[in-house]
């Protein structure tokens, strides 16, 4: 066998080797390291993240999920993707990934929405909020001025009701309301924003008795925005707390994964500068043995307290 040829076969076999151990050609990219790291999109809905509120009250509603984020991306060795939006659909839409989700929100919002994309979520833990509490309530207000006094003065009002997707706005307003016999139109007359509702009812005037459901957390920015003044309305009734912001972990995620996450969620109370970022006393608790809304609540009129 000639030189040539001895070169010729040495050249085939190393193109034989070589082709044995890389990836076939398909006009793709190989995945680099970074691309094999296992992500996951951090989705914030709570109303209370700076993204989605305003700094109108100091050291309130100005939390700081980013530090979360990062918190995450330490402890787990994920790629942490942190999305902001008031809406679930559109949060996956924007974020333009398949991963495995943590979706921190209101509880009943985040409910609504995931059944709605026949999305599978589990209840993971709530955050605390700086008195250590995980609930809201919903404040059933009118014009400061106005003779009200309880709910079962609310009879013949145009009483504005949040959306059905917010528990306490909506259906633990309605039980309140039922129990004072307070008759409703057949059709609701329904309010997105407190600060809708409220400016409403204020703009009414004398000729119009009305009254409006607000969420608890949205009372000092209404006031601390502008939107109202101190002292233009008064409550009159308070809903039985509900489930506040709560995390939920989507269905792809393995048991193992969800463990992981959950125990990594619980040990953010023993960080004194996250919990300040999230203004959070005691970071997130397990979440409690839920059950119906609508048989938790009970009437809790101002006039009783």
């Amino acid at each position: 066998m000639t030189f040539k040829q001895n070169s010729f076969l040495l050249m085939s076999l190393t193109v034989c080797l070589f082709l044995s151990v890389t990836p076939a050609f398909t006009g793709e990219k190989t995945p680099s390291i970074e691309g094999n790291q296992q992500s996951l999109s951090l989705i914030v809905m709570d109303p209370l993240a700076a993204p989605l509120s305003c700094p109108c009250v100091k050291g309130y509603a100005q939390r700081k999920y980013e530090k979360l984020g990062e918190y995450l991306e330490k402890s787990l060795g994920y790629k942490v993707n942190l999305v902001f939006s008031e809406s679930l659909a559109k949060a996956i839409q924007d974020d333009e990934r398949e991963n495995s989700y943590l979706i921190i929100g209101k509880d009943s919002v985040v409910r609504s929405d995931s059944k709605k994309l026949k999305m599978k979520v589990k209840a993971i833990g709530r955050l605390s909020d700086l008195k250590g509490e995980t609930t809201q309530t919903g404040l059933i207000v009118v014009p400061a001025k106005d003779p009200a006094q309880a709910a079962k003065d609310l009879s013949g009002y145009r009483i504005l009701l949040g959306p059905s997707d917010c528990d306490e706005k909506h259906l633990a307003a309605l039980a309140i309301l039922k129990n004072a016999n307070v008759k409703l139109p057949e059709k609701l007359e329904i309010s997105s924003a407190c600060s809708d509702g409220a400016c409403k009812i204020l703009e009414f005037g004398k000729d119009v008795r009305a009254a409006a459901i607000i969420s608890s957390y949205a009372k000092p920015l209404l006031q601390g925005c502008g939107t109202i003044k101190k002292g233009d309305l008064r409550v009159v009734a308070e809903t039985k707390p509900v489930p506040f912001i709560t995390a939920f972990a989507s269905g792809n995620l393995t048991p193992t994964e969800r463990r992981e996450l959950t125990s990594t969620l619980m040990n953010v109370g023993q960080n004194p500068e996250l919990c300040v970022a999230l203004e959070s006393l005691v970071g997130f608790v397990p979440p409690e043995n839920s059950s119906q809304v609508s048989k938790q609540n009970k009437v809790v009129d101002v006039k009783k307290k």
